[in-house]
C-alpha cells in the first residue's frame, strides 16, 4: 500500500519554528524582540484576566509571550512589587528568645533560692555581700545566655535548611528557558507548566496541552483540574477557574504556558493565608524520648534532694534561718545539676548541625526527624536513571528497515558520528531513515539543548528526550532542515500510556499536518500499521514488526534504553483536538539505544549499604534485560538474576507479592500503582524502606515510604514537596552516605546522652552517698552537725563549665566505630536503652567515690586520716568531681571502644576540656573566686591526688570494655 501523503522528504523536514503563540504580537517591533509595557495596575473596577483572551492579558501585563520578559524588566518588577511570597510571622524578637530561657521551673527553684538568700542577708543585717545570691543570679544568666546561643544557632541552622528547599519556576526570559526561584516571579513573567511542576503564582494561561492540575489545597477538590485557554464567564467561581491556574497547586498531567497575573498576597493562596500559617514545629521522636528521660530524672531527682535536705535538717543543729540557708540551697541545686534542661536545646542544635553536614554532601533533608529514620532504613528503593546512572542519555544506537546504526560520543556534547560499519552514513535509505528518526525524535520532545558562555552544554529537560537533539547535530542535519512545520499541539507523556506525540503544521501548506509519536517500542509497534523504508511506506507486516521487536532485543540485551519513533499525516478533515483518538494507523520509522552508564561511585556505595545490612532494590521503567543488566553491572543482584516486570506483578496478589519481595530485587515496566505495592509488601515485613523519585506520579510511593527521596535535578517539585529528602545530585551514593551520616549523628546523640546523664548522675551521688554515710566518712563535726561535701554553688559551677561545650563537641564527633559494618537500628530500639542506663549508673558511681575518696584523704576522721582543712577537702573533691567529668568526656565517645582511639580526631572536644581545666584553675586559685565559691587554693600536690583521683574514671571505663568487647569477641582496638 502506497501513500504519496506518507513520502516525506526528511531532508525538507523541519519541525523547529516555535509554537503558535510565540509569534510576534500584533503591533510588536519589527525585529521580533519584546516590547515592554508597564503592567496594568490591578484596580477594584480592573477586568478580571479569566474573562479576556489570552493575547488580551498579554498586553495588559506588558509581555511578549515569544520572549518573555527581560531580565532587567523581571528585576525592576521584582524590586517594585516585592517578592513572590506568602506574608510571614513577625520574627520573635531576640529580647523574648532570652526571656524564654528562664521559663522553666528549675530557673524558678534558682530564683527562689536567690530571694531565700537575700532575705536572709536582710535579717542578719545587711551585713557583708551576699554571694551565694550574686553567684547564683551569675549562673542563671550564664546557663540562659548560653542556652540562648544554642536556640539561635539551631534556628539559624533550620532556616539555612529551608533556604536550601526553596521550589523554583521555569519562565521564559530574554526568549530562554530559565529555572529560577518562584520567589522572584514578577507579573508578566510567562510561566512554562509540566508535569510534575509546582505552580508559584497565578496566571492566566496562554495554551494547555492536555493540562490537568491538583487543587486540593487551595479548592478541597480532591480530583486534577482539567484546563483551557478560553476566556470564561464574569464572577465565575474559584473552582471553575479552568484558564487560570494557581500558586500552591500541582501540574499532574500535561504542559502549558501561562502569563503571571498575582503573585505573593496578591494571589489566591494569599488571600487565605491564614490557613497556611506556620504551626509550630512537631517534636521528633527522639526529642520526645528525651524531654520524658529529662522529666523522669527531675521527678527522681526531686525526691533524693528531698530526702538530702531532709536527713541534714534532722542531723543538724539548725538555730537560725542561716542555718537551714545552705541545706535549702544545696537540695535545690542537687535538683538543678542533676537535670540536663539544656539537653533539648542541644539535642536540636546537634540534629540541625548533622543535617547541615548532610545538606554539604548533596543530601538535604527536610525534617530533623528523618534523621533518625535514616539510622533505621533497611531497604533502599532506588529508580535506575540518573540515580544510579550519570543520566546523561547518549543514542549510541539506531534501528530501521534498512539496517542499523552507531553513534560516537558521550553525554550532551555533540561530537561526534553517526556510522555504520565503521564508516560514516552516506546519502541512501539508511541515511534517509536515520535523518527521520533523529528529526521527529527531536521535535516530538519538550527539551532544550544549549551551549553555555563557557562551551560547556546544558540540557533543559528530560535527558532522553535531550539524546536525540545530541544526535541530530552528530548527524549533521541540524540546520539543514527547512524552517516548515510548526509545533500546534501535544499528547503529552504519561507512565500509564509510555509514549507522547506530538501536532506540527506546514504554514507554507496548510493541509500538512502531521502527528509525530514516540514511546516503548512494543507500546508504540501496537499503534503502528505501516513502515518507513528508505523514501518509501510500506505495510507493517508480521515479518517486519518481529524483527523490529528482535531490534529492541539486541539493544536491551546490550543494557540499553528502547524508544521507538513513529509518524502519520493527518487528513485535512481530522479533528487535531481529538486527542489519543489521533495515535492509531502509525507509520514506524525505527528504534534508537540510549546508553546511561552507571555512575562509578554507585558500586562501591551498593556494597557499602550491603555491609550495612541494607537491601537495595532496583525499580525502573526500563526494559527487563537492561535493568537486570545493569543490576548485575552494579552488583545488585548476582549474574543470571531476572526482574519482576508490572505486568508480573499484576498477576500476584498481596501473599504472593510478600514472598517475591523477600527474594526480588530488580523490577522492570513498572507504573506508579506498582511502586507503592512494593513499599507497602516490604514495610508488612516490619523494613524501614527509602524509596527514590522524580516524576509527579512518584509522590504517593514517596509518601507512603519511609523516607521519601525526590531528585533534586530531574524531581519535580511535586516529588520534592512529598520528599523526606532531596537529592542535589540525584544520585544513589548520596543516599548511602546520608544513612551514614544518618547513623553516626544519632551515634552523636547517644555519646553526649551518655556523658550528660553519667555525670550528672556523679553529682548526685556524691551529694547522697555523702549524707548517707556521712559518720563512715567523717562527715560529722564536733558538734554532730553534718558537714557537706559539696556547697550549692559549686555544684551549679559543675553543671555549668561540664555540660553545655564538651556535649556540643560531641555532637561533631568523627565517627569512632564503624557505622556501616553493623545492622539498621530498629525503630523501636530506645536511644537510652537498658545497657546504657547500667553504664550511666556504673560511671557516676565511680565518680561519686572518687571524689567522696579524696575529700576522705584530706579531712581527719573516716577511713584515712587526713590532716587538711574541710574548706581544703571540699576543695579538692569540687576539683576531682569536675577532672572527673571531663576524663569522662573521653570515654562516652564510645561504649566499647578504647577512648585512646582516634584520641586527637576531635579538636573541638580537646577544646572544650582545655576550657573546662582552665575555669576550673581559675575557680580554685584566684582570690576573687575563692570568695564567690568557697574555694581555697590547692598545692601542685593536691592538685596531682585531684588528677590521679578524677583519672580512675578513665581506668575504671577502660576495663569495663575491654570486658565489652571481649564479651563481643571483637578486636581490643
Amino acid at each position: 500500500m502506497h501513500d504519496d501523503r506518507s513520502n516525506i522528504d526528511p531532508e525538507q523536514f523541519d519541525l523547529s519554528s516555535p509554537d503558535k503563540l510565540s509569534q510576534p504580537l500584533p503591533g510588536d517591533v519589527a525585529d521580533g524582540g519584546p516590547r515592554i509595557q508597564e503592567p496594568v495596575p490591578v484596580s477594584a473596577d480592573a477586568i478580571d484576566p479569566v474573562q479576556l483572551e489570552a493575547i488580551a492579558v498579554a498586553r495588559q501585563q506588558g509581555v511578549d509571550v515569544a520572549c518573555g520578559l527581560s531580565s532587567a524588566e523581571a528585576q525592576a518588577r521584582l524590586l517594585r512589587d516585592g517578592p513572590n511570597q506568602l506574608q510571614a510571622q513577625p520574627p520573635y524578637p531576640a529580647w523574648r528568645h532570652f526571656l524564654a530561657q528562664f521559663q522553666d521551673p528549675l530557673v524558678y527553684l534558682l530564683l527562689a533560692a536567690v530571694v531565700i538568700t537575700l532575705a536572709t542577708w536582710g535579717l542578719e543585717g545587711w551585713v557583708g555581700w551576699p554571694i551565694d545570691a550574686l553567684v547564683i543570679l551569675v549562673i542563671v544568666l550564664l546557663n540562659a545566655l548560653l542556652g540562648f546561643v544554642q536556640e539561635t544557632r539551631s534556628q539559624r541552622a533550620a532556616e539555612a535548611l529551608t533556604r536550601l528547599t526553596t521550589s523554583t519556576s521555569t519562565v521564559l526570559r530574554d526568549g530562554v528557558q530559565l529555572r529560577v526561584p518562584s520567589a522572584e516571579l514578577v507579573r508578566g513573567d510567562v510561566l512554562l507548566l509540566a508535569e510534575g511542576d509546582s505552580v508559584g503564582a497565578d496566571a492566566r494561561l496562554l495554551e494547555a496541552n492536555t493540562l490537568r492540575v491538583q487543587e486540593a489545597s487551595l479548592t478541597g477538590e480532591s480530583e486534577a483540574v482539567t484546563k483551557h485557554p478560553a476566556p470564561l464567564a464574569a464572577g465565575t467561581a474559584l473552582a471553575e477557574r479552568y484558564n487560570m491556574v494557581f500558586k500552591g497547586t500541582a501540574v499532574a498531567q500535561g504542559t502549558g504556558r501561562a502569563v503571571v497575573t498575582a503573585i505573593g498576597m496578591g494571589t489566591e493562596m494569599g488571600a487565605i493565608a491564614h490557613l497556611l500559617e506556620t504551626t509550630a514545629d512537631e517534636a521528633t521522636p527522639l526529642q520526645k524520648e528525651v524531654r520524658q528521660i529529662g522529666r523522669m530524672l527531675g521527678l527522681g531527682v526531686v525526691v533524693i534532694a528531698a530526702v538530702v535536705v531532709g536527713a541534714v535538717l534532722m542531723v543538724t543543729d539548725i538555730r537560725s534561718a542561716a542555718d537551714v540557708l545552705p541545706v535549702l540551697l544545696l537540695g535545690v541545686s542537687l535538683a538543678v545539676a542533676a537535670v540536663p534542661e539544656g539537653l533539648p536545646a542541644i539535642l536540636s542544635l546537634v540534629l540541625a548541625m548533622g543535617v547541615q553536614r548532610m545538606a554539604q554532601r548533596n543530601a538535604i533533608v527536610k525534617k530533623l526527624a528523618s534523621v533518625e529514620t535514616l539510622g533505621s532504613a533497611s531497604v533502599i528503593c532506588s529508580d535506575k536513571t540518573g540515580t544510579l546512572t550519570r543520566s546523561e542519555m547518549t543514542i549510541e544506537r539506531g534501528m530501521t528497515a534498512s539496517g542499523n546504526s552507531r553513534v560516537s560520543g558521550v553525554g550532551y556534547v555533540p561530537e561526534g558520528q553517526v556510522h555504520h560499519q565503521g564508516q560514516p552514513l552516506t546519502a541512501g535509505p539508511l541515511h534517509s531513515e536515520h535523518i527521520l528518526l533523529l528529526a521527529c525524535g527531536s521535535r516530538a520532545c519538550n527539551a532544550a539543548l544549549r551551549q553555555e558562555g563557557d562551551g560547556t552544554w546544558v540540557v533543559q529537560g528530560d535527558p532522553t528526550e535531550a539524546a536525540f537533539l545530541v544526535a541530530e547535530r552528530k548527524l549533521g542535519v541540524f540546520n539543514a532542515r527547512c524552517k516548515h512545520f510548526e509545533r500546534i499541539g501535544e499528547i503529552p507523556f504519561t507512565s500509564e500510556r509510555k509514549m507522547m506525540s506530538i501536532l506540527a503544521i506546514d504554514p507554507e501548506r496548510a493541509d500538512e499536518r502531521m502527528l509525530i509519536s514516540k514511546g516503548a517500542p512494543d507500546v508504540l509497534l501496537s499503534h503502528c500499521t505501516r513502515v518507513r523504508v528508505g523514501m518509501d511506506v510500506l505495510p507493517l507486516t508480521e515479518a517486519i514488526r518481529a524483527r523490529a521487536l528482535a531490534d529492541v532485543n539486541e539493544l536491551s540485551s546490550e543494557a540499553l534504553r528502547t524508544l521507538s519513533v513513529a509518524y502519520r499525516p493527518l487528513a485535512p478533515d481530522e479533528d487535531v483536538h481529538a486527542g489519543e483518538a489521533l495515535e492509531t494507523e502509525l507509520i514506524f520509522i525505527g528504534t534508537v539505544g540510549i546508553i546511561d552508564p552507571p555512575r562509578e561511585e554507585v558500586a562501591p556505595a551498593i556494597r557499602d549499604a550491603h555491609r550495612a545490612g541494607i537491601r537495595v532494590i532496583m525499580i525502573t521503567g526500563d526494559h527487563p534485560r537492561t535493568a537486570a543488566r545493569i543490576a548485575v553491572d552494579l552488583g545488585i543482584i548476582e549474574a543470571g538474576g531476572t526482574a519482576l516486570t508490572g505486568a508480573d506483578i499484576d498477576q500476584l496478589d498481596d501473599v504472593a507479592l510478600a514472598a517475591a519481595v523477600s527474594t526480588t530485587s530488580v523490577y522492570a515496566r513498572v507504573a506508579p500503582a506498582h511502586k507503592l505495592r512494593i513499599v507497602d509488601a516490604l514495610q508488612a515485613q516490619g523494613h524501614v524502606v527509602a524509596m527514590t523519585g522524580d516524576g509527579v506520579n512518584d509522590a504517593p510511593a514517596l509518601k507512603s515510604a519511609d523516607i521519601g527521596v525526590a531528585m533534586g535535578i530531574t524531581g519535580t517539585e511535586v516529588t520534592k514537596e512529598a520528599g523526606d529528602m532531596i537529592l542535589a545530585d540525584d544520585n544513589f551514593a548520596t543516599i548511602v552516605a546520608a544513612v551514614r551520616e544518618g547513623r553516626g549523628i544519632l551515634d552523636n546523640i547517644r555519646k553526649f546522652l551518655r556523658y550528660l546523664l553519667s555525670s550528672n548522675m556523679g553529682e548526685v551521688l556524691t551529694v547522697f552517698l555523702a549524707v548517707v554515710g556521712a559518720s563512715a566518712l567523717g562527715l560529722i563535726d564536733a558538734n554532730g552537725a553534718l558537714m557537706l561535701p559539696l556547697l550549692a554553688t559549686q555544684i551549679l559551677w559543675i553543671n555549668l563549665i561540664t555540660d553545655a561545650a564538651p556535649a556540643l563537641a560531641m555532637g561533631v564527633d568523627p565517627q569512632t566505630d564503624d557505622v556501616m559494618a553493623r545492622r539498621p537500628r530498629r525503630p523501636t530500639d530506645r536511644v537510652i536503652d537498658v545497657r546504657m542506663w547500667f553504664g550511666v549508673l556504673q560511671i557516676g558511681l565511680v565518680m561519686a567515690l572518687a571524689t567522696l575518696l579524696t575529700l576522705d584523704w584530706l579531712l581527719p576522721g573516716g577511713f584515712i586520716a587526713g590532716q587538711d582543712s574541710l574548706d581544703t577537702g571540699r576543695t579538692a573533691a569540687f576539683t576531682v568531681l569536675v577532672l572527673a567529668q571531663l576524663f569522662n568526656a573521653f570515654n562516652a565517645r564510645s561504649e566499647t571502644a578504647s577512648a585512646f582511639r582516634g584520641l586527637f580526631a576531635n579538636r573541638w572536644l580537646w577544646a572544650a576540656v582545655a576550657l573546662g581545666v582552665v575555669l576550673q584553675l581559675a575557680v580554685v586559685q584566684l582570690p576573687l573566686l575563692n570568695t564567690a565559691f568557697s574555694t581555697v587554693p590547692l598545692t601542685a600536690g593536691q592538685w596531682g591526688l585531684c588528677l590521679a583521683m578524677s583519672s580512675l574514671v578513665l581506668w575504671f571505663s577502660e576495663l569495663r570494655k575491654l570486658w565489652l568487647r571481649r564479651m563481643r569477641r571483637e578486636p581490643a582496638h
